[in-house]
């Protein structure tokens, strides 16, 4: 009986390993509690945190190095010891020094920074590409790439949400991106400054009206990951989560499928649009050629 019991622990204990090593299913969320960035999911957020632990080092340098730097100077120069202060204005050594550091200090920050900002900016020959529309308060997106099809993704509400979904965090339609493929996200707005926020990306980009921005992203593990709007947007702006699933290539391509079912094409959706504002110029008015025209820079 006890060798039984014994066989099923390391057994147990075997299946526990083996799923570790297999992936399971991430979530990428803020915890209680939590110190530090998130888990990198991402090339661009890896970099992001190897070059804020870079940056803490030389943080915490320099400030060890002005703290030793005033102990010093208030044992030496304190009063027992100096009766008589000195009436040195300048000294030349000095003022070159407290210069020319500073200058270094900047240059070795700002070589890794021009990297990553270079790095993070665009990819060239993505595999995919993803169009995210802002608007007060839900976020729209679009697959070119994949039958131009288009969905709103709005926030859960407290009183709809089902097991496993997560307060403020959960919409009711994800983003549904595939591993290890270039994405190249195109980002936009319909009304206001919004931002597509993804901690766990490296990712937060502001979506300005009439403006593409560019950015991307290459899933490196499946799970769910949230982010946010981070541009103060008006009352509801802590109501427009993000939410997106990464999924492997077998299962994003079943994915596409359904959803170029289910979901209406980009043309079809501003068709409507398309026929009020013709109804709004034939009527003439100049009230009416106002309003065609916001449609129409829509």
């Amino acid at each position: 009986m006890g060798d039984f019991i014994v066989r099923v622990r390391l057994a147990a204990l075997a299946a526990f390993f083996a799923g570790l090593i297999a992936g399971p299913a991430f979530s990428a969320e803020p915890r209680n509690w939590q110190l530090g960035l998130q888990e990198a999911a991402t090339p661009t957020m890896e970099r992001i945190s190897s070059f804020h632990d870079f940056l803490n080092i030389i943080i915490t340098l320099i400030t060890l190095f002005v703290l030793v730097l005033l102990l010093y100077v208030m044992w030496r120069f304190s009063e027992k010891r100096n009766p008589t202060p000195s009436k040195t204005t300048h000294h030349t050594g000095l003022e070159v020094a407290w210069t020319i550091i500073p200058v270094f200090i900047l240059i070795i920050i700002a070589v890794p920074s021009f990297k990553l900002l270079y790095f993070a900016d665009h990819t060239e020959e993505p595999d995919m590409t993803l169009k995210i529309i802002g608007h007060q308060w839900y976020w729209s997106y679009e697959y070119p790439d994949h039958g131009n099809f288009t969905f709103d993704a709005n926030l859960v509400p407290e009183e709809e949400l089902k097991p496993g979904q997560k307060r403020l965090l959960d919409t009711d339609y994800r983003v549904v991106l595939p591993v290890g493929k270039k994405v190249q996200l195109l980002m936009t707005s319909d009304d206001v400054l919004h931002n597509w926020g993804m901690p766990a990306f490296g990712i937060k980009l502001d979506t300005v009206p009439g403006r593409l921005n560019e950015t991307w992203v290459q899933i490196n593990k499946p799970g769910v990951y949230y982010g946010f709007c981070s541009e103060l947007c008006g009352v509801n702006h802590a109501y427009m989560p993000i939410a997106v699933e990464a999924v492997s290539e077998e299962d994003f391509k079943k994915w596409v499928a359904k959803a170029q079912k289910e979901f209406a094409k980009v043309d079809e959706v501003a068709a409507p649009k398309l026929a009020e504002t013709k109804k709004i110029i034939k009527d003439a008015t100049p009230a009416g050629i106002r309003l065609a025209q916001s449609r129409t820079n829509k």
